[in-house]
């Protein structure tokens, strides 16, 4: 039944170009509606508190070169001073997190030169405060993100039929809902574990790159800029085939959860074929294709991590090389070493603290290319669900949004009428095929005049309830639905029950008074009397009350006769004018059939039903006798 979307480029494969950069924007734009928004004020405030670390750590790292000029000079009253302060910032910026030192653990040959002693084990102290803020301000962003974006894309999701039409009438967007439920959480938490440090590298950058300019000039700053270029560029190769490997491996993760969902939902009908074996070749099939994707994306970030690894090493080296510039070209000659160890141990801190900015940049390198896979899945997802709501906004799909409230949730009638549907010379084909179902059928379905369909299997009677539905299209003719849909309108029940989680009042006024405001209050005496009317009396002391929360799935409780006596205690609940059913009674006997029907007539309804059993044709024919 499926049909293509728009066909993909066959170049359109996933990788760190203009489309993620393009993809990931409008997704910032749902995250960060306005400057005044929550998310706007709590990155603020991680900004605010990220300057405040950097502060206490630019403190800190100047600490040694302190120390050697009172050292030198034999300053004692200078040396007790600088004593406390340094008690006093190192303590502080134990709890913010690791001193400079500390913040280049590839690189235990600095240690002598930039740490003094007994600073060397900062990184065991607790990390309280600001950085426990920190942390914090990361997961509450976290979860505020993940709120918005999956609420927004619900709203694209949810809006008329376009749930619908993505899982069953096209096939270009796989598992649609792992990439709400699952994609969506994995993009926003590894998003947030990166914000503190990317909102404060362009104010670290910014700052020592002017500091190491003020005491290396030009070349150092030059050579060190040079140096992250040439590693984004390598980064950047490695990362496109991890990218687009991470896609297939989300789209095979989705497969295999969805191999599982099939077995549960269908366990009965697998036991009764004894199709444990089968099912488990098949379910391994896929578990192997999966574990052959994560085992080619391992392969492909074993040559990212030694790429960052080998950055992190070498560019100890390249410090070195800067801080040494203006030493051999005769710039300090006229130092005295008191004056040239202070300098040199704070150029020293400076260059390395600029090309550790860099190196935690190139760090992120993983982390991107996961944030970069997510985002081209939720953005795929976003862009398709933009386009299907732009069509429903052009009448193609009906979003119950847009219902007149006022009288019933549907396609608004003019004034009321006793028809209920009105086709001319209707042609119907099924979305993924041209062959003809039902050809230049014309009829008219009004009010007291009951409809049975019947006909072979494939013979298209429940694709014309689809179209009569609004579900489907036709391929010629008119369709015309003129009464409202709903409570006092036209109400579908189909082949399928369909249950939501709830209590047992949630299933019988389903689907809630806010989509159905004419349905009336909620009444226990109502919902009793119809219970009873339909054979499941019992049913309310098996869930203890109406309202009491249950923690089964009810397909699994009800048998299929519970599960449609069930549906009918929700119609005569809802009481349309017009009651559509397709094979709504397979599961019962022909008296229980008879005597539903019997009901539904005594509450007013007409109704269409489709079905196979000759049964309903003596049902058909007690209807019409019926005064």
């Amino acid at each position: 039944m499926a049909v293509r979307g728009p066909a993909p480029r066959a170049d359109a494969r996933p990788r760190l170009d203009l489309q993620f950069f393009q993809r990931f924007l409008q997704i910032q734009k749902v995250l960060f509606p306005s400057w005044s928004s929550q998310n706007a004020l709590m990155f603020l405030t991680l900004l605010c508190v990220a300057l405040l670390e950097q502060l206490v750590i630019y403190r800190v790292g100047l600490i040694p070169s302190q120390y050697f000029g009172v050292l030198g000079n034999k300053d004692l009253s200078g040396f007790k001073t600088l004593t406390f302060l340094a008690v006093v910032l190192i303590v502080l910026n134990s709890m913010v997190r690791s001193s400079p030192c500390v913040s280049l653990p590839l690189q235990p040959s600095v240690m002598p030169l930039q740490c003094p002693v007994g600073l060397s084990h900062q990184e065991a102290g607790t990390k309280l405060w600001l950085k426990s803020f920190d942390q914090f301000t990361c997961n509450l962003l976290y979860v505020s993100w993940r709120k918005d974006l999956t609420e927004h894309l619900h709203r694209l999701y949810f809006r008329g039929r376009v749930y619908y039409t993505l899982n069953v009438l096209r096939d270009d967007i796989d598992n649609p809902d792992q990439r709400i439920s699952q994609d969506v959480e994995r993009f926003c938490r590894q998003l947030s574990s990166m914000a503190s440090k990317l909102i404060i590298s362009p104010f670290t950058l910014v700052y020592y790159t002017y500091q190491c300019f003020q005491s290396t000039g030009w070349l150092g700053p030059v050579s060190i800029f040079g140096y992250f270029l040439l590693g984004t560029v390598v980064n950047k190769m490695l990362m496109g085939p991890i990218v687009a490997k991470l896609v297939q491996q989300e789209k095979l993760e989705g497969d295999f959860r969805f191999k599982h969902m099939q077995i549960r939902v269908n366990a009965e009908p697998a036991a009764f074929f004894r199709a444990g074996h089968v099912e488990h070749v098949r379910t391994d099939r896929r578990l192997q294709r999966l574990l052959q994707t994560q085992r080619e994306l391992m392969s492909k970030e074993l040559w990212l991590y030694i790429g960052v690894n080998m950055f992190d090493y070498l560019g100890s080296i390249l410090s070195y090389v800067v801080i040494s510039i203006p030493i051999f070209s005769g710039i300090y000659g006229d130092l005295s070493p008191t004056e040239l160890s202070t300098l040199v141990s704070k150029n020293a801190f400076v260059c390395m603290y600029l090309i550790s900015c860099f190196t935690q940049l190139i760090d992120l390198s993983t982390t991107l290319s996961d944030v970069a896979g997510y985002t081209h899945r939720i953005g795929e997802l976003q862009e398709t669900l933009l386009d299907m709501t732009l069509k429903s906004q052009d009448g193609e799909i009906l979003d119950e949004s847009e219902w007149d409230l006022a009288r019933a949730p549907g396609w608004p009638a003019t004034e009321r009428t006793d028809t209920a549907f009105l086709l001319e010379r209707v042609c119907i084909s099924a979305p993924s095929s041209n062959k003809p179902l039902i050809k230049n059928l014309s009829l008219k379905i009004s009010e007291g005049q009951s409809l049975l369909i019947t006909g072979n299997t494939g013979t298209g009677k429940t694709s014309l309830l689809r179209v009569l539905g609004g579900l489907w299209e036709s391929t010629w003719g008119s369709v015309q639905m003129l009464t409202d849909f709903g409570p006092h309108g036209v109400l579908f029940l189909p082949q399928k029950p369909f249950f939501t989680d709830g209590t047992l009042r949630e299933q019988v006024i389903y689907p809630l008074k806010e989509i159905y405001p004419d349905s009336g209050s909620a009444d226990d005496e109502r919902i009793m009397r119809f219970l009873e009317l339909a054979g499941l009396s019992g049913l309310v002391a098996r869930t203890e009350g109406l309202d009491q929360q249950v923690d089964w799935n009810w397909y699994d409780v009800l048998s299929p006769g519970e599960m449609q006596r069930l549906s009918f205690a929700r119609l005569f609940y809802l009481q349309p004018k017009y009651a559509v059913l397709d094979e709504a009674t397979s599961a019962l006997t022909e008296e229980v059939e008879s005597e539903l029907y019997r009901i539904g007539q005594q509450l007013g309804m007409t109704f269409v039903s489709v079905g196979h059993r000759r049964s309903l044709e003596k049902v058909k024919t007690a209807l019409d006798g019926l005064p």
